[in-house]
């Protein structure tokens, strides 16, 4: 071989072999990054090639699948009741992708997660076809729909509902409004893009997870946390003895004087068991002024506050932050004592303190996955409850709790009463913006109750009131939400 043509076959053969290590670099190298790359279009022939694993709400499936003739992406996914349990479920699209235990769950629900990778072989052997397994959520159906019934039935209202079991951290009911039902853009058509976009751009936020997502003051259901933590740290010792809070009470280093709705006759140093009664704001701003920023952040953070995920362990149920600030000023400071001032929460928050009031103060960590099984319905996952904190002791939650059960017996949340239950509450009305006059305020109510065989609920409300047909005047937690507390704390301990 004269010497051009050996230089040609060297060529040649390093070019071969460039191909070939390419090939296999391709192949085993980049094999998973290009599986699971979102702009290869086989990976989303592949997830719809089969109809999805269920989403199951107390024992029956809130999704479905329908099958699209003649489609690349076969089977598209259908949902029960799409704009109640949306919440929870999220949505599996097409063309938009997929949220909450939808996206989660998504290698359980399509069948592709390796924990299932022996059954595909089995189910390939036995020509059954690709199966996929299936998510049990701890939501409680009749509670579910009590709280979606009483936000819906609020025409124009803007809200959301959490309901917990204080011992365990399962979330029975997790609502928001307005919603979307999922199944409207579920496809690859365009019509379903045209919904999807019309309900992005939607004013009123219909796509917002307002349980987990949204934050807003908490107002004076936070004083609840504000007399814990009196309580725990010796600044309240007899919650029926008067205080030296004087009614209005004027901000440390300020002239601004706040008062009460419920006025200076009855909150002029007031017991701090008086002053939840009737939601007296001088007692509460002035326990934060004594408590200090420190010991009030302090005792927040020990109920949730400042926390960035919910359930990290399985992802499941990611929340918000709720924001006690840091290197807050004495004014500051004071005004967080009644819910107002640079503090947010979500309603999932303000549902996790009233459940660690309920229980004993233990703060349990909240969990919306009960169990995941595989194709043939063994368990593949199976939630434990988890402490999170002990936020504060058995006797100061004791005593918080006396102070709810009296302001819903003699108080303002009188509304959320129940003949033969046991419960406590605290409404809010928590203003928003610096121009207040200019904006409706937020209603916001949180309640527990325990029936005679020891099974309770924690419910967090809120109700965002700007497309209301209703007055300034009209507007707090105790008539807003209060009945949908009662209502949620009915369908689960009475059933």
């Amino acid at each position: 071989m004269n010497r051009p043509s050996r230089r040609v076959a060297i060529f040649c053969g390093l070019m071969m072999l460039a191909l070939l290590l390419r090939a296999n670099w391709l192949q085993f190298g980049d094999a998973d990054d290009l599986a699971t790359d979102p702009e290869n279009r086989r990976v989303a022939i592949e997830r719809y090639a089969t109809p999805r694993g269920d989403i199951v709400v107390g024992g029956k499936p809130v999704t479905g699948a329908q099958e699209v003739p003649g489609a690349e992406l076969r089977w598209k996914r259908t949902y029960a009741d799409g704009a109640m349990y949306a919440p929870v479920t999220g949505y599996a699209s097409q063309s938009n992708g997929m949220t909450l235990l939808e996206n989660t769950y998504d290698g359980i629900l399509s069948g592709q997660d390796d924990s299932l990778a022996f059954q595909r072989v089995a189910d390939i052997v036995s020509g059954k076809g690709r199966r996929a397994g299936s998510v049990l959520t701890t939501i409680d159906p009749k509670a579910q729909k009590a709280a979606y019934k009483g936000l819906t039935d609020l025409k124009g209202a803007r809200g959301a509902v959490v309901a917990l079991e204080p011992s365990t951290g399962k979330v029975l009911s997790l609502v928001s409004a307005p919603s979307y039902d999922p199944s409207v853009f579920a496809g690859n058509t365009f019509k379903e893009s045209k919904r999807y976009l019309a309900l992005v751009k939607d004013k009123r936020k219909p796509m917002a997870n307002r349980p987990l997502r949204e934050t807003y003051p908490p107002g004076s259901t936070f004083k609840i946390v504000t007399a814990a933590a009196a309580l725990e740290n010796g600044i309240v010792t007899d919650i029926d003895a008067p205080t030296n809070a004087p009614s209005p009470y004027q901000l440390p280093q300020s002239t601004n004087k706040i008062g009460s709705e419920a006025g200076d006759g009855v909150c002029n140093k007031a017991s701090v068991k008086t002053a939840m009664q009737y939601s007296c704001n001088n007692v509460f701003l002035d326990l934060a002024s004594k408590l200090g920023a420190e010991k009030m952040r302090e005792t927040a953070e020990k109920f949730g506050f400042n926390e960035d995920v919910y359930s990290a362990e399985l992802g499941d149920l990611r929340g918000t932050k709720s924001l006690y600030p840091s290197d807050l000023d004495k004014p500051g400071t004071a005004l967080t004592g009644m819910g107002q001032g640079s503090l947010t929460s979500t309603p999932l928050q303000m549902a996790m303190v009233t459940a660690a009031l309920a229980n004993d103060g233990k703060l349990m960590q909240p969990y919306i996955v009960d169990e995941v099984r595989g194709p043939d319905l063994t368990a593949l996952e199976k939630t434990e409850p988890v402490v999170m904190s002990e936020s504060v002791s058995a006797e100061t939650a004791q005593s918080v709790r006396e102070m709810m059960e009296f302001t819903a017996r003699e108080g303002s949340a009188r509304r959320a009463q129940i003949d033969g239950i046991t419960v406590g509450g605290k409404t809010g009305t928590a203003q928003r913006g610096v121009n207040v006059s200019d904006q409706v305020p937020y209603g916001w109510f949180v309640s527990y109750g325990k029936n005679a065989k020891g099974k309770s609920v924690a419910v967090a409300v809120f109700i965002d009131p700007t497309d209301m047909d209703i007055s300034r005047e009209a507007i707090s937690g105790g008539s807003l939400g209060a009945p949908i507390a009662r209502s949620v704390m009915q369908a689960v301990l009475q059933g």
